[in-house]
């Protein structure tokens, strides 16, 4: 791999003094400023998950493609530039990079190419909303979101609130099963389902605290296995929503989305904003806290790493 200094890569001044002070980061991505909530909520979302990152002893780095560069760390205009920008800043996934920065103009990193660029910086923990998976109907369809295949070969530790309710989850399991992919509960016994703590589908492995969860991933580079580590880190039992509310609005939502010939990329963020619609805003509430909350567990976790060398 080329040093970072051979990359169209830029660290904020911030991040980069974070780095040359050995001190652990962070990264986030820019899709959920872009296209997973709704302004303002996004950019105030985005400003408090990074205060937390730092109140518990970290750096954040968002990540974002703007004018042609790789932004590693954002300062506040480029995440204001973001949230006013919704749906005119381009998906970045891990395909979609070089083109990007070809191009120009503004790109948010989705999971996939957030945590291509996180290796390129050298960042050991990536902390997200909830991931891509199978898609229900994949079986006719093929819709996999790539974040599946980049986690397979993305030495990264990601802490997110499971999978999108949106998704086949049995299927995105046994696909992250298949891909060698290690899925970890983090305060709790089942596979997170982002609005909703239980999905149904115990996971072989808990770890609650951030220690133990740092020797975990040493224990995996050490055996050479190069996939990322996901914890599954459920949204607070205060803040979740029953699973059958959200099957009902899933189902509605997805009938729509088929009904308007949406499809590809565009499937996820109208599924989002539907259901924010459908719950009077809960879905909405739920995410902002998960998010959060999945903050506050991976500064911790970066902080163990660098802890355990």
């Amino acid at each position: 791999m080329p040093s970072s200094a051979d990359l169209p890569l830029d660290f904020s001044p911030a991040v980069a003094a974070a780095r040359a002070a050995g001190r652990p980061l962070v990264a986030l991505e820019s899709t959920l400023v872009a296209h997973g909530m709704p302004w303002p909520q996004n950019l105030e979302t985005a400003r408090a998950v990074e205060a937390i990152v730092r109140d518990e002893g970290a750096e954040p780095a968002t990540i974002a493609v703007i004018d042609g560069r790789i932004r590693v760390g954002l300062d506040d205009a480029a995440l204001e530039r973001l949230a006013r920008g919704g749906r005119a800043a381009a998906k970045v996934g891990r395909r979609d990079l070089a083109g990007s920065l070809l191009g120009g103009g503004l790109g948010a990193t989705t999971v996939s190419g957030t945590l291509a660029c996180a290796v390129l910086a050298g960042i050991e923990v990536f902390v997200t909303g909830g991931l891509g998976g199978v898609h229900r109907g994949a079986a006719q369809s093929f819709d996999v979101s790539a974040d599946l295949s980049e986690l397979a070969r993305s030495p990264v530790a990601v802490v997110c609130a499971g999978a999108k309710s949106i998704l086949d989850l049995p299927a995105t399991l046994e696909l992250l099963e298949t891909l060698g992919v290690p899925v970890v509960g983090c305060g709790h016994d089942e596979f997170a389902a982002f609005y909703c703590r239980d999905s149904g589908l115990p996971l072989e492995l808990r770890l609650d605290d951030a220690a133990a969860q740092a020797r975990y991933v040493r224990l995996q580079r050490r055996l050479g296995l190069a996939a990322a580590v996901v914890f599954s880190n459920p949204v607070p039992a205060a803040d979740a929503l029953p699973r059958a509310e959200v099957d009902g609005w899933i189902a509605q939502a997805l009938d729509e989305a088929q009904v308007q010939g949406i499809g590809g990329k565009a499937v996820t963020p109208f599924l989002l904003a539907r259901l924010q619609v459908l719950s009077g805003g809960r879905s909405l509430a739920a995410n902002i806290a998960l998010v959060r909350h999945n903050a506050r567990v991976g500064a911790r976790l970066a902080r163990a790493l660098q802890a355990a060398g």
